[in-house]
């Protein structure tokens, strides 16, 4: 892992998450790029001192958050960047590759019952980058475990668990597997890549109505320190993603999410 982007707003889980990222690429040898988008207006009707503005505001946010951070030995760059934050992100990926997206779960003004909001919920969503999603105020620390749940077993592209091994080797991180049979799993889906296979320290096989509902119940009887599920163009966490906003009641939780991307 090389570099981690870390997008930020004007919301009060910026520096923790911001210092999430950093704590994280100094175990992980990575650089940290943190930008703040913002939306240029028209130029058309003497708007252009609007735009200056507009960005000068982004550059502020971006002083006042690094300037409350300890960058430790990890070298950090930052950038205002213009346009929708989907947009700015893809392009952004173009010229730096992006291994890891450290995201905040939600922004003040989202209401208490919102678990992801609406710009990590784009992100997630129409990218096709990992994104580690923190809980507001969390500290890192190398997790012990990593809870990896998911209903379809098949995962041919080695890239989607570059993270997963990387965690697995740096930190000595166990990976037990939470394989999930619903009522509509299909036989393919029943199956687990070899890839998986080799990842894994346990794996535990249960049948629920729902992805979520599996999730559930084994944190009642287990505690990792990471949750992890793959966002697949088809599937259970592609729908709940499909609004950009995720309520709480259809899926939180209280640790570090991973979300790896997979065709």
């Amino acid at each position: 892992m090389k570099n981690i982007l870390v997008p930020i707003g004007s919301n009060k889980n910026a520096v923790s998450n911001l210092q999430y990222a950093i704590d994280l690429a100094q175990e992980l040898d990575a650089y940290v790029y943190v930008i703040s988008v913002f939306q240029e207006l028209s130029k058309v009707g003497g708007l252009s001192k609007v735009n200056t503005i507009m960005k000068e505001d982004s550059e502020n946010i971006l002083k006042d958050v690094l300037s409350k951070v300890d960058k430790k030995d990890v070298t950090v760059i930052s950038h205002p960047i213009k346009g929708a934050i989907v947009e700015s992100v893809e392009r952004f990926n173009k010229h730096v590759p992006v291994d890891l997206m450290v995201l905040s779960p939600r922004s003040n003004s989202i209401r208490e019952e919102v678990y992801l909001g609406k710009m990590s919920g784009k992100l997630v969503k129409n990218t096709n980058i990992s994104a580690l999603v923190v809980p507001e105020g969390a500290v890192f620390k190398a997790p012990k475990t990593i809870l990896m749940a998911f209903k379809n077993g098949t995962i041919e592209d080695k890239r989607a668990l570059k993270l997963l091994r990387k965690f697995a080797s740096k930190f000595e991180t166990k990976i037990n597997l939470l394989h999930v049979k619903t009522p509509d799993s299909t036989t393919e889906m029943k199956k687990v890549s070899s890839m998986l296979e080799k990842l894994k320290n346990n794996y535990t096989t249960t049948e629920n109505a729902t992805t979520f509902q599996a999730i559930l119940e084994y944190f009642q009887t287990n505690s990792p320190d990471m949750l992890c599920v793959v966002r697949r163009n088809r599937g259970f966490f592609s729908k709940l993603w499909e609004k950009n906003v995720v309520l709480k009641k259809d899926f939180h939780t209280s640790k570090p999410l991973l979300i790896l991307t997979a065709q």
